[in-house]
């Protein structure tokens, strides 16, 4: 589809107002911030001799005339913002043959959203400088939406664009927007964790998830509650640095490891931040390359950017003592982000949490439809036997993820953590001679915050103040994201305890056939706004 206007119009409604000038801008600028002090000095000095000489003030010689001219010249360049505004007027030529009327001016024509599809179609305007250019961010993500349709020939009908404060995305969350996916958020609860009830939020489109997770909650409560422990709390960042030689490498990774040099370091760090606070460093080396693995606590953030931050510091801190080293990259993987790795799942990346309940061989029964025998031999041969088989790191157990996912969208976290944040153990074992089931699930690397990113999206700040977690915590630094951590791994416990029971009791595919099926055609559906 073309628009209306020609490409000469279009053309016309990009032409910078400096184009006009006779000289580069640059140097038109120079003449006349020269001018305007020398003419005034000049003007002063000839009208202070006029005073003292009793010289009538409006007797100009052919000089004092010239230089008011050139005073006042300069004075409207400068008054009108490097005199584009008034040059423009009287050096653009005007356009008889155009199909516009003649009162219709150059940013008239620019802010019709016709021409400006075009432009972004041309090239002659950047898509993702459509916010800064019209200070409106629906209206660039209308013209942005409009230009991609156009471009690919393909229809977004569909997908929402109204209703969203896209501003409140801006410089923060997302860039080039064109409009956004809904995802549907259920809810399941009570989920009684250390003598509190929670109502969990769960974003997902997997049928079956959040009633699953509902069941595994109404056993848990039925069977008195869980308990959870947050055993470590440390954000990580490794840069990696070079030296000349290994022994280089060496001698600074000893420098690093030296207690004595702890103090030292962490005011650095620390000062980088009011939260930020180093807890540990710990080195790996390969050649002359060394791998830096700072741990430290972040408050209620998830914290890698403030790591980062801090890190930057330091390693600018000890480029005087080390002058030598070259600094390669902020993150070497040793971190590591947003990968399955050994290394987190040793030493934990973000909170480290323990989850465990007792569930009684009555509920087993009535809630759950299964035995405690069926539940222990399932978990041995599936997810430790099955999943060692399988070569998993850190996946020894049903569908961890699932729930960490759908809690972590519904809330404003970094859904690409879920790769760490997901590796978990699952146990279970035969308690109180063999009638009552222990469960338990360790989480070494739950990587949740709530402030900054997501979280200050309203639909997202909703579920987590649904959860009594939103914002900082008014008392201890940190303690609303350590809460968040342990609403996860309840959650991640339930979601294990009910599928489990499903998979024992062979419920698995008759259950999603019923719920996670759907004969309705959507296809042709338009959301609402």
């Amino acid at each position: 589809m073309e628009p209306n206007r020609s490409t000469n119009s279009v053309e016309e409604t990009l032409a910078k107002a400096s184009d006009a000038l006779p000289l580069p801008l640059y140097i038109t600028n120079i003449i006349f911030f020269s001018l305007f002090p020398i003419t005034s000095y000049f003007l002063l000095l000839r009208w202070g001799e006029k005073i003292r000489n009793s010289t009538p003030l409006h007797v100009l010689t052919v000089y004092e005339i010239i230089n008011i001219l050139l005073l006042l010249s300069s004075s409207i360049y400068l008054l009108t913002f490097f005199g584009i505004g008034f040059v423009q007027p009287f050096t653009t030529p005007s356009t008889s043959t155009s199909t516009d009327t003649d009162t219709d001016t150059a940013s008239d024509d620019y802010n019709t959203d016709d021409s400006l599809v075009q432009s972004v179609l041309d090239g002659t305007l950047p898509s993702y400088t459509l916010e800064t250019r019209l200070k409106d961010c629906y209206k660039a993500a209308v013209i942005r939406r409009e230009a991609v349709q156009r471009i690919t020939g393909r229809s977004l009908e569909g997908l929402p664009l109204d209703g969203f404060d896209y501003e409140s995305i801006l410089n923060k969350c997302c860039e080039m927007p064109i409009g956004y996916v809904q995802i549907p958020v259920g809810v399941a609860g009570p989920l009684l964790l250390d003598g509190c009830e929670y109502t969990v939020p769960m974003a997902t489109t997997e049928g079956c998830l959040v009633a699953s997770t509902n069941r595994g909650f109404k056993a848990i409560y039925a069977s008195g509650g869980a308990a959870s422990f947050v055993l470590k709390d440390a954000m990580t960042r490794a840069p990696i640095v070079r030296f000349t030689s290994a022994k280089r490498a060496a001698e600074f990774k000893f420098f690093l490891e030296d207690p004595l040099n702890f103090d030292t370091i962490s005011h650095v760090f620390n000062g980088s931040s009011r939260f930020a606070r180093l807890q540990s460093i710990k080195c790996g080396m390969v050649g002359k390359n060394l791998y830096i693995r700072f741990s430290c606590s972040t408050g209620d953030a998830m914290g890698m950017n403030m790591t980062s931050k801090a890190v930057e510091q330091v390693l600018s801190f000890l480029q005087d003592d080390f002058p030598d080293m070259d600094v390669i990259g902020i993150s070497g993987n040793f971190c590591s982000d947003k990968k399955p790795a050994a290394v987190n799942w040793i030493e934990g990346r973000g909170k480290s949490v323990v989850c465990e309940a007792v569930i009684k061989e009555e509920v087993l029964r009535r809630v759950l439809r299964t035995n405690v025998a069926s539940l222990v031999e399932l978990n041995m041969l599936k997810n430790l036997t099955g999943s060692a088989l399988a070569g998993a790191l850190g996946g020894f157990n049903a569908h961890a993820s699932n729930i960490v996912s759908a809690i972590f969208i519904a809330t404003g976290q970094d859904p690409a953590q879920n790769v760490e944040s997901s590796q978990c153990i699952t146990m279970m074992e035969a308690v109180n001679d063999g009638k009552d089931l222990h469960i338990s699930v360790n989480m070494p690397s739950v990587e949740v915050g709530t402030i900054g990113g997501g979280t200050t999206l309203a639909s997202q700040a909703a579920c987590l103040n649904l959860l009594g977690v939103k914002g900082a915590s008014k008392g201890t630094a940190g303690a609303n994201s350590r809460l968040l951590a342990t609403i996860v791994a309840g959650s991640v416990l339930a979601g294990e305890l009910s599928l489990m029971s499903a998979i024992a009791e062979g419920e698995l595919v008759r259950s999603h056939m019923k719920y996670n099926r759907s004969s309705r055609d959507v296809s042709k559906a338009t959301s609402c706004a």
